[in-house]
């Protein structure tokens, strides 16, 4: 049962597009069924109407009820578990697989993989789509993911994302190399006023990110960091990056380029650390770089 509350920039919009942002795991659409359903609260207990003006501090409830009949087919795809209880899975996700099916990817998805490892077990929160999934990675990142097998868990897990107890880490190649070696990069991000599949810095309707960097290794043109996120906004290190005037190497869509034999993005969820949702236990595992960011930054490394 997620709750959200309004920050003082988000003030004045509208409650479905605040909970649009706010919630990006649950499809626009869902939120319309939702508000219409009553399903969001105010703390107070009331309805609110979807065009209702959110105000600062404002507290939003959403219950979420159980997902209808998944009509996605499990598949037999191998997937490479790092960890796994009756409550959770942690998963290394290869580059160029999708998470959940969307248009042009009804199949080969994480969401099918997992339906196939485990059965009816999948928390039914994320969705028709989306079962068990509490966060996502974009199709050309790598690294590890969390799923949910109970509701319980998505649910503690989720409140976790949006405290920000869960930390995740990731590495990244950038192009060229940030004038300070450590830094924040505070900027909205929200979606592009153009392009409806690119998000965009943007003060206007955008919602609060922040990236903690520190540059790792410098080389000719490039250099490698480390990004802690301190909130979960979609493709957020590579906007902000692209933000700073310095790409993600590899990224075609926000600047990075066609470079080093790369053929997507250098961008690699390296690590994650949150509570066991049953046993209040800390957690924390590490993925090794994949092949291809390894090779690339061995070339960096012989050039250098």
């Amino acid at each position: 049962m997620p709750e959200v509350t309004v920050e003082i920039e988000e003030a004045g919009q509208r409650l479905d597009a605040f909970l649009a942002l706010a919630l990006p795991d649950v499809t626009r659409n869902r939120l319309q069924q939702l508000l219409e359903a009553g399903c969001v609260r105010m703390a107070d207990g009331s309805i609110p109407k979807k065009n209702r003006k959110v105000a600062s501090g404002e507290r939003y409830t959403v219950t979420l009820p159980e997902a209808s009949p998944v009509e996605f087919l499990p598949e037999d795809i191998p997937l490479d578990i790092v960890y796994e209880d009756a409550e959770l899975i942690v998963l290394n996700k290869p580059k160029d697989m999708v998470v959940h099916p969307a248009p042009g990817h009804s199949s080969g998805t994480l969401v099918n993989a997992l339906l196939h490892h485990c059965g009816d077990s999948l928390s039914g929160i994320g969705g028709q789509q989306r079962p068990g999934i509490v966060h996502r990675l974009d199709k050309d990142t790598s690294g590890l993911m969390l799923a949910a097998k109970s509701d319980r868990a998505h649910q503690s897990l989720s409140a976790q994302l949006s405290d920000r107890s869960l930390s995740r880490v990731y590495q990244a190649l950038l192009r060229g190399t940030p004038r300070q070696m450590e830094g924040v990069v505070d900027a909205p991000i929200g979606r592009h006023p153009t392009d409806r599949k690119k998000m965009a810095v943007s003060a206007k309707n955008g919602r609060r990110a922040v990236t903690h960097y520190q540059v790792l290794e410098s080389f000719p043109g490039f250099s490698l960091v480390q990004c802690r996120l301190e909130t979960g906004r979609t493709h957020q290190i590579r906007v902000h990056m692209a933000h700073i005037g310095h790409p993600v190497a590899g990224d075609t869509v926000y600047g990075g380029g066609s470079v080093l034999g790369l053929d997507s993005q250098c961008l690699h969820a390296k690590a994650i650390r949150f509570r066991h949702p049953v046993s209040g236990e800390e957690m924390a595992f590490e993925s090794e770089l994949p092949l291809q960011f390894r090779q690339v930054l061995e070339k960096l490394r012989a050039q250098s």
